[in-house]
């Protein structure tokens, strides 16, 4: 196996111009391999997508003004993405450290804790959008 050098300063794992100029297809299936893996190995963010097809399904029954569909979307995928960035911190954290250690875990809680303030946005939405029906 060749030993990579330095280019610039960078590690030798740093070798951004070939990752970016992959074809746009290639760079989407790795975004659904994301998406696969963390449906695979992540029961929150399973439940996250529960919870949004629910606030959908409860959009579809009380059918309220687009704006809500609009809000209800928006909430919800921003929760799932929060919930990909806190598996991501978590497990490359778990990785790069395997040992307990405080800054680590405040991090983690820190990554979680933006993750809950968005479901209780997204719960209020939802409440929002059935107080405006009825």
């Amino acid at each position: 196996m060749a030993v990579r050098q330095r280019v610039r300063g960078r590690p030798p794992c740093a070798d951004r111009s070939r990752m970016k100029s992959q074809p746009l297809i290639r760079r989407l299936a790795w975004a659904l391999a994301g998406l696969r893996e963390c449906w695979r190995s992540e029961g929150s963010f399973r439940l996250q997508v529960l919870g949004a097809a629910a606030g959908l399904a409860l959009l579809a029954w009380l059918r309220p003004a687009p704006l809500w569909w609009g809000l209800l979307a928006l909430a919800a995928a921003l929760t799932l993405a929060s919930e990909l960035f806190n598996s991501a911190i978590e497990r490359l954290a778990d990785r790069l450290h395997p040992e307990r250690h405080p800054d680590i875990g405040a991090v983690k809680d820190m990554a979680a804790g933006a993750v809950f303030m968005l479901v209780l946005a997204g719960l209020a939405v939802a409440a929002l959008a059935v107080a405006s029906v009825t």
